[in-house]
């Protein structure tokens, strides 16, 4: 596909054809985001991702990558789309770890700790990318993993 040789434009005319054909293509719809955001569009990522979501609200790949997109400028929506999609995949620890680092920066240590928990059990490779100071409560198997508090 043209995607895979860098040609977005290219690639994005494809989705709009499958779109004049089936308006309700959540993947192509989903592609488009993500051709956006790669081309650091986010309103129109995020318009994309809107699109996909209003065909199939469960969709976890639009929920994950519209939530990545608004991580910093809109933390509470970016933690309910995190939350949407790990309700779709609770295994899924990147979601978890990105719920965890919103929760950090809000201020509510105790569940970004049980976030990162999570996303460590279901995938420890994500270890690393725990922000130090909740490293070590991250891992599952720590004596300090305990349930902490919301604070």
């Amino acid at each position: 596909m043209q995607e895979h040789h860098h040609d977005s434009k290219a690639a994005a005319q494809s989705y709009f054809r499958v779109l004049e054909l089936q308006p309700r293509n959540k993947f192509a719809w989903y592609n488009l985001g993500h051709l956006a955001q790669q081309e650091g569009k986010t309103p129109g990522a995020r318009a994309a991702y809107e699109q996909a979501l209003q065909i199939d609200p469960s969709f976890a790949p639009a929920l994950f990558n519209e939530a990545l997109l608004l991580e910093a400028a809109e933390p509470d929506r970016a933690a309910e789309l995190l939350q949407r999609a790990i309700a779709v995949n609770p295994k899924a620890g990147t979601a978890h770890l990105h719920l965890g680092r919103v929760w950090a920066r809000t201020n509510r240590a105790g569940k970004a700790k049980d976030e990162f928990r999570l996303a460590v059990a279901a995938d420890h490779s994500l270890r690393s990318q725990v922000p130090e100071e909740f490293r070590d409560s991250a891992d599952p198997s720590s004596p300090s993993s305990e349930a902490g508090s919301d604070s």
